[in-house]
């Protein structure tokens, strides 16, 4: 027999998995950098964005792996975990990334293989297929779909650089079961190597277009500090990162005006340059 408990979590879980992402639960939010960030970061050539906009593979030439933990509102029943890897192929990076979403009675599986490729010295392109698993109370409903997602990155200068992605870009009306599109765009600024700055929008399928700024600034080499506002939920955000040799360590946490903190770490790994 399901316990109230976790019927009561299982209400939940649905009614906040659009808010926690921008009203697009299926698309990957992970990292705690570019949650410190506002998740800002269509532009950001970082580990974590390589999987939120995929041309930004293109520029990522590290054989890096990572792993990323986020509790939502301090609900363990809401928690998300997620590791990932790249890896340089030729003129390209190859991408592959696992996330878990949920609990024992209601989980979401994540499964993303991507690619980036530089088109050109000022721009990339990247596409990534994405494999979602649902699993539901019972097995009531479970649900199994596919898609991808497709972006483009442009350095429009030494210091701005333009990110452009879409998220399942399928029409609706061919899908048997619903699946949100999203769109973003977003320009990062970065007036000097220790400074990083961004705007950003973004609209997905039945929301309000959302709104986000963010920065991180390094106060030494090895230790930084994130700020960021995203208009959606009137969410505020902060968090701060470490390096430490081949290591880096993330904190993020992202405010919500009714439901309370969203707190994230994430350690990456950069194995080779």
């Amino acid at each position: 027999m399901f316990s109230l408990h976790k019927i009561s979590v299982s209400f939940i879980f649905v009614l906040l998995s659009l808010p926690a992402t921008a009203g697009n639960p299926y698309r990957f939010t992970g990292g705690a950098a570019e949650a410190g960030a506002g998740y800002a970061c269509a532009g950001k050539h970082d580990f974590w964005s390589s999987f939120q906009n995929e041309a930004i593979l293109g520029v990522n030439r590290s054989f890096s792996a990572g792993v990323c933990y986020e509790n939502r509102f301090s609900l363990a029943e809401l928690s998300a975990r997620s590791a990932a890897l790249i890896v340089p192929a030729g003129r390209a990076s190859l991408g592959g990334l696992f996330s878990d979403f949920g609990f024992e009675g209601l989980r979401r599986h994540t499964i993303s293989l991507a690619c980036g490729l530089p088109l050109s010295e000022k721009i990339s392109s990247g596409v990534g297929l994405g494999y979602f698993i649902e699993n539901c109370p019972s097995g009531y409903n479970d649900r199994m779909l596919i898609t991808f997602g497709a972006g483009i990155l442009v350095s429009a200068s030494e210091t701005v650089s333009i990110g452009i992605h879409i998220f399942n870009p399928g029409p609706g009306a061919i899908r048997k079961q619903y699946l949100p599109m999203t769109i973003r765009a977003g320009v990062a600024f970065l007036p000097s190597p220790r400074l990083y700055t961004a705007l950003e929008a973004e609209m997905s399928t039945g929301n309000n277009l959302v709104i986000k700024t963010g920065f991180e600034y390094g106060t030494s080499e090895r230790l930084w500090i994130r700020g960021g506002f995203r208009t959606e939920n009137s969410s505020f955000s902060f968090g701060m990162g470490y390096r430490l040799k081949a290591m880096k360590i993330d904190a993020g946490f992202l405010t919500h005006e009714r439901l309370g903190i969203s707190s994230s770490v994430s350690v990456i790994f950069t194995i080779k340059q």
